[in-house]
């Protein structure tokens, strides 16, 4: 198994499971079937996602240090 560490903030994760469902919602119920909508679904889930595991791989390659790491 692949163990990252935490990269996030508690405080982060809870905005981006919070952003995550925002968007999932508004895509769902004002996009009409497209592009657009399936971009707003993936766009929805990756916040959802780096929100539930607490680790970003766009923020670890810019070298934000994990949490609790000085």
């Amino acid at each position: 198994m692949i163990y990252m560490k935490r990269n996030l903030p508690g405080w982060e994760r809870v905005l981006r499971l919070g952003g995550g469902m925002t968007l999932a919602c508004a895509t769902l119920l004002l996009l009409p079937m497209g592009w657009l909508f399936w971009a707003g679904l993936a766009t929805a889930l990756s916040l959802g996602l780096t929100g539930l595991v607490g680790f970003c791989p766009a923020c670890a390659m810019v070298g934000r240090k994990p949490v609790g790491a000085s």
